[in-house]
């Protein structure tokens, strides 16, 4: 029994080396990133676009938004990262410290999952006896089937504060490119001009990450960007409309 395990498990390890899949790590913090950092500032700057009219504002406003959200993001991408790393091994102490002083509880916690797994009579019991020989093994399979915890380490932490930050600077500049263009001394048709610019502009690039998830993730391209493209906009839109009630229109 145990040398098929060991069998099954090298060609389970092979199969995994050999097939790319996706980092959903790295994928969800460079959503995490752009997505906030390009309807946060298409937010601000519409709204400052509408009650100020005055462009050299709203690129002043653009631009403090961005770097102030670019540095928060990848701050709380860090320390939250960390205290998910921080949590993992709280959880592994404990799961250590169980395992010596309740070991007839933990064993019925490997069995219940390897129940729930379809797996019953002797191979059930073959199955749990193998999993508790090994301590490491043991901990490991708690960890992953029981709590549902993934290891957190340093380096990772480090990398997620990095993508969110320059992913939230990318995504920051994507609606302030169209009042850039225009540069000073731009009409107010102009700055019209560059509202609906970056609203088209800011739309496209959320539908775009939005397919891009759908396509590396759940498999739903057009679903998932048309799903980030409607949250986005409308939560831009209401920081517009609010600016609009308030400084209302010349």
């Amino acid at each position: 029994m145990a040398s098929r395990l060991a069998f099954w498990r090298r060609e389970a390890e092979d199969a995994a080396s050999d097939e790319a899949h996706p980092k959903p790590g790295l994928l969800s913090d460079f959503i995490l990133g752009s997505q906030d950092g390009l309807v946060n500032v298409l937010g601000v700057i519409l709204g400052v676009a509408i009650a100020s009219r005055d462009i050299r504002v709203v690129l002043a406003g653009g631009l403090a938004a961005t770097f102030a959200e670019s540095i928060s993001m990848g701050a709380v991408a860090y320390t939250s990262t960390l205290a998910r790393r921080d949590h993992y091994q709280s959880e592994v102490d404990r799961e250590r410290r169980e395992m010596v002083e309740l070991p007839d509880v933990e064993r019925e916690e490997v069995r219940k999952v390897f129940e729930e797994w379809g797996y019953e009579g002797q191979r059930l019991e073959d199955l749990t006896d193998t999993i508790v020989s090994n301590p490491k093994a043991w901990l490991e399979f708690m960890m992953a089937h029981e709590l549902k915890l993934a290891p957190v380490d340093k380096t990772q932490a480090r990398r997620s504060a990095v993508l969110v930050g320059v992913a939230a600077i990318i995504g920051s500049f994507i609606p302030l490119i169209p009042f850039l263009v225009y540069g000073g001394g731009a009409t107010w048709d102009d700055i019209l001009r560059a509202i609906f610019a970056s609203l088209a502009l800011s739309g496209v690039t959320l539908f775009v990450i939005g397919w891009y998830k759908g396509k590396a993730t759940i498999g739903r391209p057009l679903r998932s960007g048309t799903q980030m493209l409607v949250i986005g906009i409308v939560s831009a839109l209401a920081g517009f409309g609010i600016a609009y009630l308030v400084g209302g229109p010349y």
